[in-house]
């Protein structure tokens, strides 16, 4: 486990914390709240949830939550309510309610046109672990056993990138959190995304994350949830072409009989996440 985190760092959390507090009806990016306290976007939001326990999306989120609430209790009307906790709009509220995937618009075009992509590898519990990333966010996570094949599916990915390199300094925070993840070591993996996916994509994604930790839902049920019960087959495609695996937990999807279903990294792998997360369901608290 991570050593507990010092008084300077505390500081600086702090600080980040009354940077968004006092800025409750503004959209803050996580860029900006990194520049305030002169630390890395990924440094930075390793620390915060470090300490808090949250990101700082979500933490922004519950004041603004908490905003709302306070003023519906002091009499003031829904639509005032709105725009008061600084929610752009009625749909924002409800928005809000959910967990959102945090996704930022791909910052590339088809096949990673144009895109600087960095990547680090490190060893994990279910082998070598691969992410890849942009200054946006997280853009593909890989397991594997060979070091050439994890950099040659990257690739494949990305075949117009500007430029794909190893960049363990950078990085490093974010394959750390998902090290630990697949170790036990956290419940959850928050980091910024950076996606290319259609609409309906995302909507899939969406609904993977609503499945909580130590639970399964079938392609069927995860269809009916998005209102769409004839799209089982359009939803397992979905999942399967998703890019950032363990961060959109596709793993929790299985068919309807009971049996695992198809998982990119095989099945042994796909029995192991969801026994460790079925594990670590009973020592956290419901997320």
């Amino acid at each position: 486990m991570s050593s507990s985190p010092s008084p300077a760092q505390v500081d600086l959390v702090r600080e980040a914390c009354a940077y968004i507090e006092a800025r409750e009806d503004e959209r803050i990016t996580l860029d900006e709240l990194a520049r305030q306290v002169r630390l890395s976007p990924w440094h930075f939001q390793r620390l915060f949830k470090k300490i808090m326990g949250v990101s700082p999306r979500d933490y922004a989120a519950a004041r603004r939550s908490k905003r709302f609430r306070d003023e519906l209790k002091n009499g003031e009307s829904v639509a005032g309510a709105t725009y008061g906790a600084g929610y752009g709009s009625s749909s924002r509220v409800y928005e809000s309610a959910q967990r959102q995937l945090g996704m930022t618009p791909a910052s590339y075009a088809k096949g990673g046109e144009g895109a600087r992509i960095a990547f680090s590898i490190v060893e994990s519990i279910q082998g070598l672990l691969l992410v890849a990333a942009t200054q946006k966010g997280v853009c593909f996570v890989c397991l594997g056993d060979d070091v050439g094949d994890l950099e040659k599916q990257l690739r494949k990915e990305f075949p117009r990138a500007a430029e794909v390199f190893r960049d363990d300094s950078t990085i490093g925070p974010a394959v750390e959190s998902v090290a630990e993840y697949l170790a036990g070591e956290l419940p959850q993996i928050d980091l910024p995304l950076d996606v290319l996916a259609t609409a309906f994509q995302r909507r899939v994604w969406q609904e993977l994350l609503a499945i909580p930790l130590g639970e399964t839902r079938s392609y069927l049920e995860v269809a009916e949830a998005m209102g769409l019960s004839q799209s089982q087959r359009a939803v397992a495609n979905a999942c399967a072409r998703n890019p950032v695996a363990l961060l959109v937990p596709c793993h929790r999807v299985i068919r309807e009989d009971g049996t695992l279903g198809g998982y990119r990294w095989g099945s042994d792998r796909k029995t192991a996440l969801l026994a460790q997360e079925a594990a670590m369901a009973e020592v956290v608290p419901a997320l």
